[in-house]
């Protein structure tokens, strides 16, 4: 098994949307993460990155929201071309799951045509109709399409076996949202990784307590957070963290890997 990491280009923002309060105007520019599980029985997309539409025609895509995360991607850094510096196509995928739907993570739905996409039940009905104060970061051209969807129930499938063997688990992290979702890979050789999403966006809302700037709710950011401690402690899990610039400097990108 093989996890490979991609940067699905840059987003120009402002710190205090990453950690509530603090670096108010402070220029932030943040890396777009997504990942590619290669397993023996499948290979599995985590989180798709931006919508090709970013590259050159943003702001008719993602509207306003442009002004609060200005987008910067290449061509090639979108999903289903950057996926082919390692040799896989998008008709290779088999599965893609999401973190949640906002802009910058379901991008790529829809152009994986054989994959099934793994989404909780309660994000893709909150993706439909958000809180009004979160309905810009959910753009419905990017999800709102004819795929295979498989549901998760939330705390009924926490601790989810995707393939059986222990290698990639899927843990329910609400919180940013309603139905966000982490998973837990454990590779032979580099041990267990956690890809939190945005769940946690920075080491400092790891180690420092504090909370992200977007969040659908403080009380779950802090309990997801709190259970990422724990898998730190005991598990010895690595975690990657949604847009962290200095923690993704220091990580190894496809076409290296982890194995």
């Amino acid at each position: 098994m093989r996890l490979y990491l991609f940067e699905a280009g840059v987003l120009k923002s402002k710190k205090h949307f990453f950690t509530l309060n603090q670096g108010l105007g402070e220029p932030f520019d943040v890396p777009v993460p997504f990942f590619l599980i290669d397993h023996p029985r499948g290979k599995v997309l985590f989180d798709t990155g931006n919508a090709l539409e970013t590259v050159d025609r943003k702001r008719e895509h993602w509207g306003a929201m442009v002004d609060a995360y200005d987008v910067v991607m290449a061509e090639d850094q979108w999903c289903a071309n950057a996926i082919r510096k390692v040799g896989v196509e998008p008709g290779d995928i088999d599965y893609v799951i999401l973190s949640h739907l906002h802009l910058d993570h379901a991008g790529g739905v829809g152009h994986f045509p054989n994959a099934r996409y793994v989404v909780q039940r309660d994000e893709l009905a909150f993706a439909y109709v958000p809180d009004p104060y979160m309905k810009g970061a959910y753009i419905r051209k990017d999800f709102d399409k004819d795929v295979d969807w498989m549901l998760l129930e939330g705390w009924r499938d926490d601790g989810f076996d995707f393939f059986g063997d222990g290698s990639v688990t899927i843990c329910f992290t609400p919180g940013h949202t309603p139905g966000h979702q982490s998973i837990l890979v454990d590779l032979p050789d580099s041990g267990p990784m956690f890809l939190a999403g945005d769940a946690c966006y920075t080491r400092d809302n790891l180690e420092n307590g504090s909370l992200p700037g977007v969040m659908w709710s403080a009380g779950e950011t802090v309990r997801s957070v709190a259970r990422m401690r724990r898998l730190a402690s005991t598990r010895g899990a690595a975690i990657v963290f949604g847009h962290d610039p200095e923690g993704w400097a220091t990580l190894r990108k496809a076409p290296e890997y982890y194995d």
